[in-house]
């Protein structure tokens, strides 16, 4: 039975309607206890971290969501920028009532954290990162042309055929990948290239010189994650931040926390027991 195809009981659904969007989000845990927030990756939706929820849910209370765009919240709106993701989150937990969180996510979730730190520093207790990479890093005028060059490619792909290779190099395990063909096939392709051009406009050649991010970090990665420039720019990352934890995570790509939730889940326990004691 595949883990990742169904929302937990422990959680319950909630909806905010927002700028035309029902952004659909789950919350589980006494409302006393701090909350994580994690966001998915670029067409995943909030199952994603199913197996961290159980774990995570004995001393906290968390939050997981599906993105405008994405899963259950069709349709994407008005627009679609990660700086409008990071405002859909903090809209979120005004709803909730929650002053400060701890802020974390996967690959796309991971650039929105760092939305989210640059928006309202105040409202981030501590900073959780998966496969992503600084958008405080000044990128190479090349590193931003090919990311930019992939969206006329993926604009004439098959979109079948391109589900299928997500999946496939999503995930060293065979159920994350069965899981991530199906997230993707949840989203129309003319909203898969909204939300891929938010990507790729994530990144630039100016970055914000001397930043560093006022609040303990945690930056994971798997050991196979071949996406983008994350093996290499995330350990440089860590050695810039004074409160940065780093760790790779063993026999794992970019859905590490999928394909090695032991391993994720003992990285991320420490790091709160750590950062929250």
């Amino acid at each position: 039975m595949n883990q990742f195809l169904n929302t937990p009981p422990a959680l319950t659904g909630h909806v905010l309607n927002r700028l035309g969007c029902p952004i659909h989000y789950w919350v589980g845990g006494a409302a006393e206890r701090p909350l994580i927030v994690l966001m998915h990756g670029a067409t995943m939706d909030h199952r994603m971290f199913n197996a961290q929820i159980a774990p995570l849910l004995a001393d906290y209370r968390v939050l997981v969501w599906d993105a405008r765009g994405h899963g259950l919240s069709q349709p994407v709106g008005t627009r679609f920028t990660l700086e409008l993701l990071a405002q859909d989150l903090l809209a979120i937990l005004d709803e909730l009532g929650v002053a400060q969180a701890v802020i974390g996510g996967q690959s796309m979730g991971g650039y929105v954290a760092q939305q989210v730190y640059f928006l309202a520093p105040e409202r981030v207790r501590a900073m959780l990162i998966i496969g992503a990479t600084p958008l405080t890093k000044a990128y190479s005028r090349l590193e931003v042309w090919t990311l930019k060059a992939t969206m006329p490619l993926f604009g004439l792909w098959p979109y079948d055929h391109l589900i299928k290779v997500i999946g496939k190099n999503t995930a060293t395990e065979a159920d994350v990948q069965a899981y991530a063909i199906e997230a993707v096939r949840q989203i129309r392709k003319e909203d898969f290239l909204t939300i891929w051009r938010a990507v790729t406009l994530a990144i630039d050649h100016v970055g914000r010189p001397g930043f560093t991010f006022d609040v303990p970090l945690l930056l994971l990665h798997g050991d196979h994650d071949r996406t983008g420039t994350i093996r290499r720019d995330m350990p440089i990352w860590a050695k810039s931040e004074p409160m940065a934890v780093y760790q790779v995570i063993p026999h794992a790509g970019h859905n590490a926390n999928q394909d090695n939730p032991t391993f994720t889940n003992q990285a991320i326990l420490g790091f709160l027991q750590q950062t929250l004691a």
